[in-house]
């Protein structure tokens, strides 16, 4: 019997699989319990449809992230910050800042728990800060911080 899972079922796959069942398991415990559905061509049909929108919908999304990464190659974000008599900075720079300098300027936005910063900045400088955008697509920024 082939049935279609309706949910994640422990050793026999997960929701949306196709699979072929005893007889006996598919209808004594699959099906009465809303786990499955019997898998005929228009069922069938329905999955392998949505698993193709599915599919086009992680690709348009990883296409625009590697756009924005090209993007952020030509990119400074200059922060100003103020510091003590030895140039060092009351605190630090942190991705909140970044983020919001590029939503301002740019009209980039990238959320603040994607920035990632190596080590602290605590001192005026320019930096690279990587920015994972879609996994396996990343990103760097540069930031400059000015007086």
């Amino acid at each position: 019997m082939k049935v279609i899972l309706l949910q994640d079922v422990k050793g026999q796959g997960k929701k949306n699989d196709i699979i072929e069942v005893s007889d006996g398991y598919g209808k004594n415990f699959l099906l009465p319990r809303k786990l499955a559905k019997l898998a005929d061509a228009q069922s069938v049909n329905d999955v392998k449809v949505r698993e193709e929108a599915r599919l086009y919908r992680l690709a348009a999304e990883k296409k625009e992230a590697q756009s924005l990464a090209e993007k952020l190659k030509s990119v400074t974000v200059t922060v100003r910050a103020s510091s003590g008599a030895d140039g060092r900075l009351y605190g630090s720079v942190t991705a909140k800042d970044i983020s919001e300098r590029l939503e301002a300027d740019f009209g980039i936005a990238i959320d603040k728990r994607k920035l990632v910063i190596a080590e602290p900045i605590k001192a005026f400088g320019k930096y690279a800060v990587e920015a994972k955008l879609y996994p396996e697509v990343t990103g760097t920024v540069i930031v400059e911080v000015r007086e």
